[in-house]
């Protein structure tokens, strides 16, 4: 059994839907498709989750939402008159968006969420039927039916682990099941969803489930590539990665894969197989438990704009017993997560998404720091890129670290940070916002100009 997954740019339209179900039919070991909401059809589109994102803004704002909900009905008539679909699926999904902005606002998290996830709900619907007049044996499940359990967190869900047995029942239904992405339920039955992207979570969630062969993920690109092929055009297709591998390079960028989507694979051994849908018969990219590789070997390099740093330098700080702890709990409090921390011995860092340090949160957490932890200095820096250098053999070989940083320096380009991870498959550095494409090629042509 494959467990097959469709971005948005697949199912933006009725052409690219009837590309879907071509390579649904094309083999018969794909039984489960996971579906995103329609995308974009051009590059001035609007994909239907922010249409729907409207209408909940709208509806919060205005108390009523009709143009927003005009927009939304009319993406998804068009699709269906192409398709040749029924009047009533057309008419039901318009009443049940406006039940759902009829509904319950005192909660604008969930409330939002219950919105933006019937973009997802109402595709799966519409890939449903147009498989059923192809005369495939295709029916839609709900994924309340189906048993998928989620965190009580809008916006940001996880899987709850009793959600593993029930969806497994899966494996057993007749015929192709389409299921949508994104979103689940909370125990007490609220919708709610993963982040922007949480469609490949879904499509993880249900192949480590039913124990797929493989989970493919289709996409609107060939493969994975060893960096981002708008800053480098040159960049070359990677043919097989590690689950670690592709979870750092989405870490930091790469967009073609959600990073949180590789921990149910990796949990259940499956692998993932990245494809476009364009191409179908492109053999994409394979992710692994393990690969062969050799020494010195650079798998990717990915970089991602929007982080900033508390810098804090304080004497004798390691002498100091819990000083770590403390700041990290100002930040918990504030409910701040960070995701690096390199530190030295009078100083520390902490690396966090830009957009979750609002300039009033900045404040109060720098006077809390000062408060609590008394440092020497304290400050916030913005405009931060990272950039990862990734690869399994990179732990084998020595000096690898300074031809990096001698690439960089050639390039005119400051290093304000750097970490390597203790598994040593990559290196972090961090740069200025302003020099992130500069330094992502001169760091691609260090390590694969020879290729």
């Amino acid at each position: 059994m494959k467990v097959a997954k469709f971005g948005g740019t697949s199912l933006a339209d009725a052409g690219q839907i009837r590309k879907v179900l071509d390579i649904v039919k094309s083999d018969p070991d794909r039984r489960l498709i996971v579906v995103s909401a329609p995308g974009k059809r051009s590059k001035d589109d609007t994909k239907v989750t922010d249409l729907l994102i409207a209408c909940a803004k709208a509806a919060l704002a205005r108390g009523e939402a009709d143009p927003e909900v005009r927009a939304v009905v009319s993406r998804f008539a068009e699709i269906g008159r192409e398709l040749d679909l029924p009047p009533a699926l057309m008419a039901g999904i318009e009443k049940d968006l406006r039940d759902r902005l009829a509904g319950d606002r005192s909660h604008k998290a969930l409330f939002t969420d219950s919105i933006k996830a019937a973009g997802e709900d109402y595709c799966a619907q519409f890939v449903a039927a147009a498989a059923a007049r192809q005369g495939l044996q295709a029916h839609y499940v709900c994924p309340r039916e189906a048993g998928l359990v989620l965190s009580d967190e809008p916006g940001n869900a996880r899987v709850l682990d009793e959600s593993y047995p029930k969806l497994a029942a899966l494996r057993d239904r007749p015929g192709v099941t389409i299921f949508p992405g994104f979103f689940g339920y909370t125990k007490a039955g609220r919708v709610v969803t993963f982040p922007r992207g949480g469609s490949d979570i879904t499509g993880a969630i249900l192949a480590a489930a039913v124990k797929a062969e493989v989970y493919e993920n289709f996409t609107d690109v060939d493969s994975v590539y060893s960096t981002d092929p708008r800053i480098v055009p040159e960049a070359r297709p990677i043919e097989l990665l590690t689950y670690r591998e592709m979870r750092e390079l989405a870490y930091a960028g790469f967009s073609v894969f959600h990073d949180e989507a590789i921990i149910p694979a990796v949990l259940a051994n499956v692998p993932i197989c990245i494809r476009n849908t364009n191409r179908p018969a492109a053999p994409g990219t394979m992710i692994v438990p393990e690969r062969p590789y050799h020494s010195g070997g650079v798998v990717g390099i990915s970089s991602c704009d929007g982080f900033c740093t508390i810098f804090l330098s304080k004497y004798l700080m390691n002498r100091e017993i819990g000083f770590g702890r403390r700041l990290l709990q100002i930040l918990e409090e504030e409910g701040l997560p960070y995701e690096h921390a390199p530190s030295g011995i009078d100083n520390t860092s902490v690396i966090l998404r830009d957009r979750l340090l609002t300039p009033e949160k900045e404040r109060h957490v720098v006077n809390r720091i000062q408060a609590e932890l008394a440092p020497d200095n304290v400050e916030v820096e913005r405009g931060l890129a990272l950039i990862m250098v990734v690869g399994e053999g990179m732990r084998y070989t020595v000096g690898l670290a300074a031809g990096a940083t001698r690439a960089l320096a050639d390039s005119g380009v400051n290093i304000e940070m750097m970490n390597q991870g203790s598994s040593e498959i990559s290196i972090m550095f961090g740069v200025k916002e302003e020099d992130r494409r500069k330094a992502v090629k001169s760091l691609y042509h260090a390590f694969f100009a020879g290729e």
